[in-house]
């Protein structure tokens, strides 16, 4: 194969958890490569490389996306926001606090993804009931948890997002 040479690389830029990034990339480098390889946001998880497990999922201008099917170039001009640009002046969200306090994470594999997918679902549907809830997590494996704790932690934190108690 042959080698790849500056030439063959072209910019990108993006909005990154609020700040503007650039990157040089080639034609087939993933998102995933940019951010974990060459920005350093390592909260993005690889698990399975082909958009199945969800570990890889972040925001592109607030909808979640599979970080591990997007083409760097996909992402110019684009709002992205990882797992790292939840927590605003190291505050734990509402949710990332009820996942700490539910048991909602194990070995944490999975839990960026998830946290990413349960945020973008309570920005667009606060009132989300636990079916809701269920169907946006459709799309992640977790081995550890049994989902049930994460049900539970998504459904605390929906109330506390609401400005009830979180285990209401």
């Amino acid at each position: 194969m042959p080698r790849l040479t500056q030439d063959d690389t072209h910019p990108v830029r993006f909005t990154l958890n609020g700040r503007p990034v650039s990157a040089r990339v080639t034609p087939r480098t993933l998102l995933t490569d940019v951010l974990r390889h060459e920005i350093g946001a390592t909260g993005t998880h690889v698990g399975c490389e082909h958009g199945v497990c969800g570990a890889c999922t972040l925001q592109v201008d607030a909808e979640p996306a599979r970080a591990c099917l997007m083409l760097a170039h996909q992402a110019e001009g684009c709002d992205i926001r990882t797992v790292e640009g939840l927590a605003k002046e190291n505050a734990l969200t509402p949710l990332q606090e009820a996942f700490r306090e539910h048991f909602a994470l194990q070995c944490g594999f999975c839990t960026a993804g998830i946290l990413m997918t349960l945020d973008a679902l309570f920005s667009r549907q606060p009132d989300a009931d636990e079916d809701a809830i269920r169907e946006a997590l459709s799309g992640h494996l977790c081995r550890c948890t049994g989902y049930a704790p994460i049900v539970q932690a998504a459904l605390a934190a929906r109330n506390r997002i609401k400005g009830g108690p979180i285990d209401a």
